[in-house]
């Protein structure tokens, strides 16, 4: 299975999960693919970001939602149009874990596979 992160983010975020205060938030968006098949997943996992420098991400406060899955192979036009919808769906996942994800807020330059 090759795996790849088509986008990836860190922004300010906020969030209690396991008894711990989360600042920061990684935003993906995933491709899978395997044997013909492609699927890309929406993904955000919040983490504590004490400080700075501090980019410990925990997966103890990971939720994602698959956005598409099918026959295929991967599709700049397809990857171009989930990124547009990105932000609503981390919205959605974050809000049903009870944080935010601060998107005026951004930690660094966005990655792109």
């Amino acid at each position: 299975m090759a795996t790849i992160n088509v986008y990836e983010r860190y922004y300010e975020a906020n969030l209690v999960a396991n008894g711990v205060q989360r600042n920061g938030a990684l935003v993906m968006l995933v491709s899978d693919s395997e044997c013909g098949n492609i699927r890309y997943e929406a993904a955000v996992t919040f983490f504590p970001h004490k400080s700075e420098d501090d980019f410990a991400v925990s997966y103890d406060a990971y939720y994602s939602e698959i956005l598409f899955e099918a026959k295929g192979r991967r599709s700049k036009k397809r990857e171009e149009s989930l990124l547009a919808e990105l932000e609503q769906h981390i919205n959605a996942l974050a809000e049903k874990a009870g944080g935010q994800v601060l998107w005026d807020r951004p930690i660094g330059e966005e990655r792109r596979g």
